[in-house]
């Protein structure tokens, strides 16, 4: 958004305001609509700064200082939205994202707030009287002061891609590489292409150089490229960040197939199962699904449970690399945060230049901290227009 003074020639005028927004695609909100697979998980109840990268959370707490969780739950609620809470995820109660893209164009249309669309800008400078912004088109605006929210580098087709890092460039900025978070994974194995499509429920964690993160519980998705599923999405990002930004090889996920039973609860029905007589294909019904029952039956083949137990509680797989930014959910880098002011998002390089979302090096966790990031942000920002 931009604080314009006046219009320059251009190829379409655009009328003197006191705001604009200038949208690069043809339509307000395309990355809303696609989020919380178009229910739109707006927030979190558990909100604060420490469900975010480390560099990032001194930031986000002077931001959500100002405007956070029940700040932003009352201005949607101020804009006729209703909203539930699943699971400490919050969703509005239409569990429709377009409910909550339709409630800020209305709002927009009450603050006649123009949008200028088709707006790629290729510019941000200065002059005497202030700043001008650049499209490629040949349109340019005069500002007092400009909000860069161009986002990270996911989901390009609707809009974001890196084109935002070079005017940030431009300015002074340097940034953290940004990398897919959030992201499925590149595995190469037997077993992902014979389970290809099965969901289960599983706990799974990231090995890199040797140390093993915190378990994460979730659907772990088998596919004929990898892994995929929640559990995976939620350790995906200090995966991503090792090999695309660090180039590390040794990097691993280690999957616990059966994590509602311990290791001695799990020999237990196994040695059951055996003296039962039951078949090798046989061994894992009713804990596993049959089609993993017979895809591990060789497990069972050589008679021994504890090997087979061992295998299924901690069973691993090397990550060759991640999927594209097309399948990445969320951007793991972006501009440094050391280079822009707390509470108020302004760049320390250039006055009037303001930052919000996901162009930053913020990143939060899945369940509505990445929205919630973009909400307090992008309302700081504009407070000081």
């Amino acid at each position: 958004m931009a604080q314009p003074e006046s219009v320059l020639p251009s190829a379409k005028p655009v009328p003197a305001v006191r705001f604009i927004i200038c949208e690069k695609t043809t339509q307000l909100g395309k990355k809303i609509l696609a989020t919380g697979n178009g229910r739109c998980n707006l927030l979190n109840d558990n909100f604060n700064e420490t469900y975010y990268n480390h560099a990032a959370r001194n930031l986000v707490k002077s931001i959500f200082d100002k405007f956070g969780k029940f700040e932003i739950l009352h201005f949607f609620n101020s804009l006729g939205l209703e909203t539930y809470s699943q699971d400490g995820r919050i969703f509005p109660i239409t569990n429709q994202a377009s409910s909550v893209l339709k409630v800020l164009e209305i709002e927009l249309r009450r603050l006649s707030v123009p949008v200028e669309y088709d707006f790629c800008c290729d510019q941000v400078s200065f002059s005497k009287s202030g700043i001008v912004v650049s499209s490629k088109n040949g349109k340019r605006i005069a500002c007092r002061k400009v909000i860069i929210t161009g986002g990270g580098k996911t989901y390009p087709a609707l809009g974001s891609d890196d084109s935002v890092y070079d005017i940030a460039r431009q300015l002074g900025h340097s940034l953290v590489e940004p990398v897919p978070s959030a992201v499925p994974l590149v595995v190469k194995d037997n077993l992902c292409q014979e389970l290809q499509g099965q969901r289960i429920f599983a706990a799974a964690s990231s090995i890199i150089d040797g140390r093993k993160s915190e378990e994460v519980n979730g659907e772990l998705l088998f596919t004929k490229y990898g892994l995929s599923g929640t559990c995976i999405l939620d350790i995906s990002e200090e995966i991503s960040i090792a090999i695309n930004r660090q180039n590390r090889k040794d990097v691993s996920v280690a999957v616990d197939l059966v994590p509602s039973l311990n290791k001695e609860q799990l020999t237990s029905r196994l040695q059951n199962r055996k003296k039962e007589r039951a078949f090798a294909d046989e061994m894992l019904v009713g804990i596993l699904p049959n089609k993993l029952c017979v895809a591990l039956k060789g497990l069972f083949e050589q008679n021994d449970v504890d090997t087979a137990v061992n295998y299924l509680k901690d069973i691993r797989f090397k990550v060759s690399g991640t999927r594209s930014w097309n399948e990445a959910e969320f951007t793991a880098g972006g501009i440094k945060v050391n280079e822009v002011k707390l509470g108020t998002l302004e760049s320390k390089l250039q006055q009037g230049i303001y930052f919000a979302g996901e162009v930053l090096d913020v990143d939060g966790r899945r369940g509505g901290y990445n929205l919630g990031w973009a909400w307090a942000s992008g309302y700081v920002a504009g407070l000081t227009l």
